[in-house]
């Protein structure tokens, strides 16, 4: 029953990215190849509503769901791994047509070939856990 609250918000995303059309990979592709304003937008109202949850947070000095402080740290100054971590993930979202919410609202829709998708970026994130410590950070 604790859960409930997160499986709701859940569903509300799937719902706000497919009623959006977040999830479309020809919307995603239209975005790629700069045919379309309409996933730059959505990300920009997403930028412009995140940016004022943070200022709300700090502002009034908002808890998280078990009541402890929500603290932010400072920038992290190295841009070079942004660069390269921005640039795989980008290839890998114009090569499948989805990112990381969308994949998991596909498979809702009956999109089954977003299986391999999903098998994909775990087996990455599997991956990434076992070489970590090798990479410089």
């Amino acid at each position: 029953m604790k859960s409930l609250k997160f499986i709701v918000a859940g569903i509300l995303f799937g719902i706000i990215m497919s009623k959006s059309e977040a999830i479309s990979w020809f919307r995603i592709q239209e975005m790629f190849r700069f045919q379309s304003f309409h996933m730059y937008g959505l990300m920009g109202t997403a930028v412009v509503l995140g940016s004022l949850a943070v200022f709300l947070i700090k502002r009034f000095k908002i808890n998280d769901y078990k009541g402890n402080p929500i603290a932010f740290q400072d920038k992290d100054k190295s841009f070079p791994r942004y660069i390269l971590g921005g640039t795989i993930f980008g290839l890998g979202w114009a090569l499948t047509g989805a990112c990381p919410g969308p994949m998991f609202v596909n498979i809702g829709h009956g999109y089954f070939g977003m299986l391999i998708v999903i098998f994909g970026a775990l087996a990455g994130t599997y991956l990434y856990g076992v070489i970590k410590n090798r990479l410089p950070h």
